[in-house]
């Protein structure tokens, strides 16, 4: 279809797409498109780039060759191209995904003309089959998205991107438009000059994203956080970004046992379990997906509301166009990172193992994400400045703007740092530096002799956390550097010498605390939640099992021991699934023993008028859950206890604390085989019945007071008191 004198662009957008109007730069490109030049499109996320190569392609004679790096990507757009047809052959994908017959009908109905876009993999577009099929038809040009990916250093660097041009000039030439959402002036010029399109027409619009808000937490209790944060924003869609495979599956398992309808995504899933989770991403049958950057290139749902990052992304670019995956729609968008510099230095332990070039790309990029979630500055204006583009006065959409840190004079404290790794002659690392400081004498200190220097202790009043925040700043201030060859020496940088030469001020920002608390145990531990013990709920507990030990005729300590009776009269279970959730209580131990208690709860917050503190209860998908499943499974393959833990490397103490916790959280165990072995059955019947019969409570040092030290160890009366529990409990 050509462009009749008499069809204006608007009427072709509203009779194909049922757009009344363009956004932006998009009539302005599509006429540059038409009218057959190069054209390079800088549009961050949401700004309409698709259309400035679908309506092109609609018009012009032939087939238009869009070249993109996920499947998910086009299977999305080819949706979305063939909602506005009535003949699905207008676009198709040809990629790994497709068999033999699928192939075949994607070329049939390009070679029929029925085709206008052909979305096309770059690993696809270099097999010489199809080089030789894409050669027999007019190409009416080359569409390169995500092309950010052409650059090393762009967020997504993919090495085939480079082989895209070479590929073109096989084809045959025709114009080309590139186009991404994120690019630094660097990385602009990167894609240009690989494109071989310096010439280009280049459209760029602005960053500023008005209705994003952005916000740097710590990570300290994120899992948590996050949990609360979706259970007050029910029902909206949120994506939640995590660096790892393993913490995807984890936080995505860890929602859904809290009741919240999610999926995870990423790379090391099969293509049909990815494609099936997104497309219920996108049809609202769940709220939230937990993935890693292999989601949401190009993924058309406007209506996310929020986006995490449980991890900080490894650069900049990659954070922005995350973000940029909220509200694009215009609506609210929220966009939240949970922040911890120990992630900081995982991400630069990886890279120790590449190029040095490469490291030095990586090193680069992750001080700009330091400095962005350091700084006190408007979030807005550092990003917008990252991708060269000013911005006067401030957002008063971030937590920068809407909660200003205090700042104070670091110049001298800047100095101090500085001294310190000249003294040390540059052959050392941050920590080494803020114990010279510190004044702390470590064994590193005195085998090197520095606690003989003279700036030694020069910062006592300050403590080796509070050093290493300093030289963390004057990394990002780039007075130093860390040395890729021996990984994390502290040198000075030309422009830290001149500073100890000139100091000028420098100012420190205050109350950034970052505490360097791993997740992981607050994943563990989140039952736990703080709170004071309700004396009087306590006590009528206490009653309550005392009566029920009575009738079932074993000790109290049986049924539930004091710490879950004191985690009861703190966070008040009124159901058996919250009762789950209380320290030492199981799936069995709830349904064995729950039902009087969450009754008797209940009742008590009715009749009290208790508010439930369950924004703080957080059901866990414990971490050492596959431990405890392979710990019971070789006792029920009754291997001696003592190779068990030889084989987790624990000591024998280690692994009764285990058995233990299974046995209290109401799993039925049966040790017997192993115990036969180390001891006598009367010495077994005696300490039996010690617990039946005559103790007031658990405890090993009681029984060992009443039995006899002299004839029973502590692991005599433990390996007993787990048969005993597990027998008469379970």
């Amino acid at each position: 279809m050509s462009l009749g004198a008499d069809i204006s662009l608007t009427e072709v957008l509203k009779r194909h797409f049922g757009f009344t109007s363009f956004k932006g730069n998009q009539e302005l490109i599509i006429r540059n498109v038409l009218a057959g030049n190069d054209t390079f499109v800088l549009m961050p996320t949401g700004g309409g780039k698709s259309l400035c190569y679908q309506l092109p392609s609609l018009i012009l004679e032939g087939t238009a060759i869009v070249i993109s790096p996920l499947i998910a990507l086009m299977k999305n757009q080819v949706d979305a191209m063939r909602s506005f047809s009535e003949d699905d052959g207008i676009a198709h994908f040809l990629n790994s995904s497709l068999v033999k017959s699928q192939i075949h009908q994607v070329k049939t109905d390009v070679i029929d003309g029925k085709t206008r876009l052909l979305y096309v993999a770059p690993e696809s577009l270099t097999k010489e089959e199809n080089i030789a099929f894409l050669k027999q038809i007019k190409v009416s040009f080359y569409a390169v998205d995500e092309a950010h990916c052409i650059s090393e250093w762009g967020h997504d660097f993919r090495p085939e991107y480079r082989r895209i041009r070479p590929i073109i000039n096989k084809i045959g030439k025709a114009p080309i438009i590139a186009l991404t959402a994120t690019a630094t002036p660097k990385v602009q010029h990167d894609i240009q000059k690989n494109l071989e399109m310096l010439d280009a027409s280049v459209f760029k619009s602005s960053f500023r994203r008005e209705n994003l808000y952005y916000e740097i937490r710590s990570k300290k209790n994120a899992t948590k956080e996050i949990i609360r944060y979706i259970k007050n924003n029910s029902g909206k869609s949120g994506i939640i970004y995590c660096l790892s495979r393993r913490k995807v599956e984890e936080i995505a398992e860890t929602l859904k046992v809290n009741g919240i309808k999610a999926l995870p995504y990423h790379a090391g899933m099969d293509a049909g379990t990815r494609a099936t989770n997104q497309d219920k991403f996108l049809m609202e049958d769940v709220d939230i997906i937990v993935a890693t950057i292999a989601f949401g290139m190009g993924i058309d749902k406007p209506d996310v509301r929020f986006v995490m990052h449980y991890d900080i992304p490894k650069s900049l670019e990659g954070y922005y166009q995350e973000t940029g995956r909220a509200g694009r729609d215009g609506g609210e968008g929220k966009c939240i990172a949970y922040y911890s510099y120990k992630d900081i230095q995982k991400l630069e332990k990886f890279m120790q193992g590449k190029p040095v070039a490469e490291q030095e790309i990586g090193r680069q990029l992750l001080l700009e994400t330091v400095s962005y979630a350091e700084s006190s500055v408007c979030r807005p204006k550092q990003l917008l400045n990252y991708f060269g583009e000013e911005m006067t006065g401030r957002c008063e959409n971030c937590d920068n703007c809407l909660h200003p840190k205090k700042q104070f004079e670091g110049k001298d404290d800047i100095v101090l740092v500085l001294k310190t790794i000249q003294e040390v002659k540059e052959k050392f690392k941050a920590d080494h530096v803020a114990s010279v400081l510190s004044g702390i004498k470590t064994q590193p200190v005195k085998a090197y002799q520095h606690h003989h220097l003279e700036i030694f202790g020069k910062g006592k009043e300050h403590d080796v956390k509070y050093w290493n925040a300093v030289v963390r700043q004057a990394l990002i201030a780039r007075f130093i550097s860390k040395e890729i060859e021996n990984y994390g020496l502290l040198k000075l940088e030309s422009r830290g010498l001149e500073f100890m030469k000139n100091p000028y001020s420098f100012m420190l920002t205050e109350d950034n605390e970052y505490p360097e608390t791993d997740d992981d145990d607050i994943i563990v531990n989140a039952q736990g939640a703080s709170g004071a013990v309700d004396e009087e709920l306590f006590n009528i507990l206490k009653d309550l099992r005392k009566k029920i030990s009575k009738l079932k005729q074993v000790p109290p300590f049986v049924i539930f021991q004091d710490p879950s009776l004191e985690d009861m009269a703190i966070q008040y279970p009124t159901s058996l699934e919250d009762l789950q959730n209380i320290s030492g209580v199981g799936v069995g131990k709830a349904k064995r023993y729950g039902k009087e208690f969450v009754d008797l709860i209940r009742k008590y917050v009715d009749e009290k008028e208790i508010e439930r503190p369950q924004d703080m209860i957080v059901k866990s998908v414990v971490n050492k859950s596959g431990l405890k499943v392979y710990i019971i499974q070789s006792i029920d393959r009754k291997l001696p206890l003592d190779d068990i833990a030889n084989a987790k490397g624990l000591e024998m103490g280690q692994l009764l604390d285990e058995i233990e916790a299974i046995v209290n959280s109401g799993t039925k165990i049966n040790i017997d085989y192993y115990i036969n072995q180390v001891m006598e059955e009367d010495h077994q019947q005696e300490i039996f019945d010690y617990f039946r019969e005559e103790a007031e409570d658990e405890s090993v040092e009681a029984a060992l007071e009443e039995l006899g030290e002299d004839d029973y160890s502590e692991e005599d009366i433990r390996l007993i008191r787990i048969k005993f529990m597990s027998e008469m409990g379970n």
